[in-house]
């Protein structure tokens, strides 16, 4: 007994060092300058306690960044999982090319966040606005990225574009995994597409979908690169009578706090999005668990 006992804690010891030094460590080093002043340069660090959190909920870039975040998750959440699935049921159908289609979608999610910022950036500063003046049409001839009504919505349809073949997989192989039969049987009792879609396909595909909401919902909270290449958080815009960046997601917002040597303010906000990751991770495994159950 305790010889199987050792054997177990020295295969899980590597995994426990390894969760310890990159994610544990980190975060106590984080919440630790996130109660002091320190800015990254000055060696003198003084402890302020909660002085940085409470300054975030009145500091309008924040609110602002934290509230579009919020918004550009929703709006990625939607389109990414309705177009995914939409995807999925097309790669599966009785149609020539599946195989063909299927590594199509899938490869734009193998463009790095950088690459895709950019040449969406082209597409959409230079591209779109040459189509729109040669063909005089009003709608193109300034960029959707100076648009600060619409930059969020640019921003998710490009999300979409690169992550929807991603998920499209998730989908695919939880449709193979159902049983043909089922679905042929319900079509022989008459069940037309759109009821064997909604009432067979779906719920039997809770899993998949609790598992792609989540990815969806962390990776558009994470979102950085593309949100730097793509518009650098502009355009500008204000809010709360302060001039902000309009597209300013709170991971590129923490990003330009550190790097312009606020560093404990930068490792508040951190933990302020690692705390409402946390909660909203747990909120949502709940509520698809509740869903699964009745389903």
């Amino acid at each position: 007994m305790r010889r199987h006992r050792l054997v177990s804690i020295l295969f899980v010891a590597p995994c426990v060092f390894a969760f310890a030094m990159n994610i544990l460590i980190p975060f106590g080093f984080g919440l630790y300058y996130s109660m002091t002043d320190w800015n990254g340069v000055n060696p003198d660090i003084n402890f302020v306690g909660f002085d940085n959190f409470a300054g975030l909920f009145s500091s309008p870039d924040f609110i602002y960044s934290f509230l579009i975040t919020v918004a550009y998750t929703a709006i990625n959440i939607v389109l990414v999982n309705a177009v995914s699935f939409g995807l999925s049921l097309i790669v599966t159908g009785r149609i020539r090319g599946r195989n063909f289609l299927r590594a199509g979608f899938f490869i734009p999610y193998l463009i790095g966040g950088i690459v895709l910022g950019y040449i969406w950036q082209f597409i959409f500063n230079n591209a779109l606005v040459a189509v729109g003046k040669s063909l005089s049409i009003a709608a193109l001839q300034t960029s959707f990225l100076s648009r600060p009504g619409s930059v969020i919505w640019i921003m998710a349809v490009v999300n979409t574009w690169q992550y929807a073949g991603y998920i499209m997989l998730i989908y695919v192989a939880a449709i193979q995994g159902i049983p043909a039969s089922l679905m042929e049987a319900a079509e022989v009792d008459g069940a037309n597409y759109p009821t064997r879609i909604f009432k067979i396909l779906m719920p039997m595909m809770a899993n998949a979908f609790t598992i792609s909401l989540f990815l969806t919902l962390t990776t558009s909270f994470k979102q950085f690169d593309m949100n730097l290449t793509l518009t650098n958080g502009g355009p500008a815009t204000r809010f709360m009578d302060t001039p902000i960046k309009a597209s300013q997601l709170l991971a590129m917002n923490i990003f330009s706090t550190a790097t312009a040597n606020r560093m404990a303010e930068a490792q508040a906000k951190a933990v302020v999005l690692f705390v409402a990751l946390v909660v909203v991770a747990l909120l949502q495994a709940a509520a698809n668990k509740k869903k699964e159950v009745e389903l």
